[in-house]
């Protein structure tokens, strides 16, 4: 009797020591986080590492401040190949993804990287693609802007923060598509390493229109600078960006859906995984970002971890096969 009250005790302290010992193995806390945003300062990308490393602050997600790293280049390739190459194992590091990520892996403009070499962790909404103008261009409708682009090719070149086929590019595509534009090379794009750049050379004059999205337009449409002459989106936006048209409401059926998140290093712990995964969707779910949403345009996307995984690979699918319809890849 003596024995198997020993034994069961033993049993029971071993158990204990091995829930204790996995616990502590699932443990993870950060020490110096950091996001990186693979473009310029200005552009989606930079919003949501900036809106995003406030908000985990703001939460006390994070312990301090998060540090935002940007890395331009190659429509996001550079960062990419960054992180698999040199930072696999990082476990405090997050990296701005979007549409336009999974543009270029659907593109294979990434190359001897795929969207296996990292590790998809969730989203924070999705942001619908504008068309803008410089405040001072006679241009007021995107109609009138299509029909020029139409009739006069070389009069129009359209600026965009992603690369040569990349999501800002295919925006134009798409809403030249609607537009009867039948020949797509016809149409004049220019491509920046993000937003900002691109929205400077639209106020320099070195282009006629801008293509970009929602939240990475919002501080040139505060100060003034920009005038969006329509938004691609099923209908109008809420928040401030209600008083913008759509494409659609002005006979151009052209929709462009940007999703925002993040992705991490592909050889991350599980542990560390887990904690950014829960911790995008807690921001997701606070009141501060829910308010930034409606601030920036925003529309809801709420997908984290194995459902996020899925989408993306969906949404790469989906986008090779526009880029085969129009004539980007083969």
């Amino acid at each position: 009797m003596l024995k198997t009250k020993i034994l069961r005790i033993t049993l029971a302290g071993t158990a204990l020591t091995a829930l204790a010992f996995g616990a502590q193995a699932q443990e993870f806390a950060p020490e110096q986080t950091e996001c990186i945003a693979p473009a310029n300062p200005g552009g989606g990308w930079d919003f949501t590492c900036r809106q995003v490393g406030k908000a985990m602050q703001d939460l006390g997600l994070v312990p301090g401040t998060m540090q935002v790293t940007n890395i331009a280049g190659g429509g996001g390739g550079v960062a990419y190949a960054e992180v698999v190459n040199k930072r696999a194992e990082d476990n405090d590091l997050i990296v701005a993804a979007s549409t336009s990520t999974a543009t270029r892996l659907a593109q294979g403009a990434y190359p001897g990287n795929t969207m296996d070499d990292v590790r998809w962790l969730g989203t924070v909404g999705t942001d619908y693609g504008i068309i803008a103008v410089a405040a001072d261009s006679p241009i007021n409708t995107l109609p009138e802007l299509m029909e020029l682009a139409k009739s006069d090719p070389s009069s129009v070149s359209f600026a965009g923060g992603s690369a040569v086929g990349g999501w800002d590019h295919l925006k134009v595509l798409i809403a030249a598509d609607a537009a009867g534009i039948e020949d797509a090379r016809t149409v004049k794009y220019v491509a920046f390493d993000g937003g900002g750049e691109a929205v400077t050379q639209l106020l320099a004059g070195s282009v006629q229109a801008f293509s970009g999205d929602a939240s990475e337009a919002k501080g040139f449409v505060d100060s003034g600078d920009i005038k969006v002459i329509a938004v691609l989106a099923p209908e109008r936006l809420e928040g401030d960006f209600a008083e913008f048209p759509t494409a659609k409401e002005q006979g151009l059926d052209a929709i462009g859906a940007n999703w925002r998140g993040f992705y991490g290093p592909g050889d991350m712990s599980d542990a560390a995984y887990q904690y950014w995964v829960d911790s995008i969707g807690k921001v997701y779910g606070s009141q501060e970002w829910q308010e930034i949403m409606a601030q920036s345009g925003l529309a809801p996307l709420d997908l984290q971890g194995e459902e996020f995984q899925k989408y993306v690979t969906d949404s790469i699918a989906q986008i090779e096969e526009i880029s085969r319809k129009i004539g980007i890849i083969n």
